[in-house]
């Protein structure tokens, strides 16, 4: 099974949902799509991998790029996690820079307080 998505943006952020897998063989499409989207803007951007059936260091890799994208342009990307995505995450001690969050409105709450103990 490929990776697919689905994008919905609001005012402030953008949720893209993903199911499938991160791996090597999407890693190109996924990086080229979720950087356009990242262009386009909002430059919040919510990552729901919940869905998610695998991840490896192709897909891990694509997703420290997307953080840096976001924190270059004063955005955030934020990963809504499942189990078996954050396991393979925390294998590569990426849990707090890739900001693992247990559930959308988790995210939103982040993003709603970004700026404000500033």
């Amino acid at each position: 099974m490929s990776l697919r998505g689905s994008r919905e943006v609001k005012e402030n952020y953008q949720l893209l949902r993903l199911t499938g897998l991160l791996d090597a063989f999407s890693e190109p499409a996924f990086r080229k799509v979720v950087g356009k989207c990242i262009d386009d803007g909002p430059v919040n951007v919510i990552l729901d991998l919940s869905a998610i059936d695998f991840v490896d260091s192709s897909g891990i890799g694509v997703l420290v790029q997307m953080a840096k994208k976001t924190q270059g342009l004063s955005g955030t990307l934020q990963i809504i996690s499942n189990p078996r995505v954050t396991q393979t995450v925390k294998l590569v001690r990426l849990e707090q820079f890739l900001s693992l969050q247990p559930s959308v409105e988790s995210a939103l709450n982040n993003i709603g307080n970004i700026g404000k103990d500033k």
